[in-house]
C-alpha cells in the first residue's frame, strides 16, 4: 500500500525542500518508487535539486490545476540523480511533478487561485499509473487550504523546524492542527542546528515539548552551502554526518 508522506514547515527557510528530495532519493536507492510533488506552487524550488530547469519542463502542477494535462504528464523521471545509491538487490525509480517557475503563472496562480480539492484526485491518480510505493508532498510553508488537505491524507507528516523560537511557536500550531487531522504518524526533524549545540538535549527538550518524536537533528555544515541547491547531497556527500542522519529519517518513515 503506498504511503503519504508529507513534509511541512510553517515558516520557508527551513530547509524543507532540500530534506524532502534527499529523503526521497535514499528511500528509491533502495528500491522503491518514489514520487515527489512540489505544492509550494508561490514558490517552488525543488526542481533545481533534481537539475529541472525552465527550458526543460513542460507541463507542470500548474497546468494540471488549470485543466491543461493529466498530473502524470507533468511527472518527470529523475531517476538518474540516484547514480551508485541504487541497491543491486532492487532497483528504485523516483518522478518528480513540479511547480511552474514562470513568473507570470506564478502571478495568475496569486491573482486568480485554484481549486485545491483536485490535487487529491491528481495525487491518487499518479500513485496509481506510476504505481507507487511512496508519495512525497513538499508542502507550502504554514497553514493554507491546500496544505490542510495534504496533511489531512498522510499517512506520515514529516515537520521540519530549527532551533528558533518563531519556528517553535508555529510548529506547536502544525502540530495541533495534525493532531486535530488524526494524522496517523508525525515526526519533527531539526534543521540548521549548530555544532555546538548538545544534539541529545536539544532533541530530549523538543520531544518534551511537543510530545512527537524528533526522528533527527541535522547540522548547520559548510558543505550544505557550497553545494548551494546544485544537487542532491546524500548523493554528493553520501558519508556526512548530516546524509547519515537524513538515512536514520528515512529508515523511521519505513518503519
Amino acid at each position: 500500500m503506498t504511503q503519504v508522506v508529507s513534509v511541512h514547515s510553517f515558516r520557508g527557510g527551513t530547509g524543507k525542500s532540500n530534506i524532502t528530495g534527499n529523503l526521497a532519493t535514499i528511500l528509491a536507492g533502495q528500491g522503491f518508487r518514489v514520487g515527489i510533488v512540489d505544492t509550494d506552487i508561490q514558490s517552488p524550488g525543488i526542481h533545481v535539486l533534481f537539475g529541472l530547469e525552465e527550458d526543460t519542463i513542460g507541463y507542470t502542477l500548474n497546468d494540471y490545476l488549470w485543466g491543461r494535462c493529466v498530473l502524470t504528464e507533468a511527472a518527470y523521471e529523475v531517476s538518474s540523480v540516484l547514480g551508485e545509491q541504487t541497491t543491486a538487490a532492487a532497483e528504485g525509480s523516483l518522478y518528480l511533478v513540479p511547480s511552474s517557475i514562470r513568473a507570470n503563472e506564478i502571478t495568475q496562480i496569486l491573482r486568480e487561485g485554484y481549486d485545491p480539492t483536485l490535487l487529491n484526485g491528481g495525487f491518487s491518480q499518479l500513485i496509481r499509473q506510476l504505481d507507487l510505493d511512496y508519495l512525497f508532498i513538499d508542502t507550502h510553508p504554514g497553514i493554507n487550504e491546500e496544505t490542510l488537505l495534504s496533511v489531512a491524507i498522510s499517512d506520515v507528516l514529516v515537520i521540519i523546524l530549527r532551533p528558533d523560537r518563531q519556528d517553535y511557536q508555529g510548529t506547536a500550531v502544525t502540530v495541533d492542527v495534525a493532531r486535530e487531522l488524526e494524522v496517523p504518524k508525525m515526526l519533527l526533524v531539526v534543521n540548521k542546528a549548530l555544532s555546538s549545540f548538545k544534539f541529545s538535549a536539544l532533541s530530549n527538550k523538543i520531544e518534551a515539548a511537543y510530545d512527537v518524536p524528533v526522528a533527527g537533528i541535522l547540522p548547520l555544515c559548510e558543505e550544505m552551502a557550497f553545494l548551494a541547491s546544485g544537487g542532491i547531497f546524500s548523493v554528493r556527500y553520501p558519508d556526512h554526518r548530516w546524509t547519515q542522519t537524513v538515512q536514520g529519517i528515512a529508515q523511521q518513515i519505513l518503519d
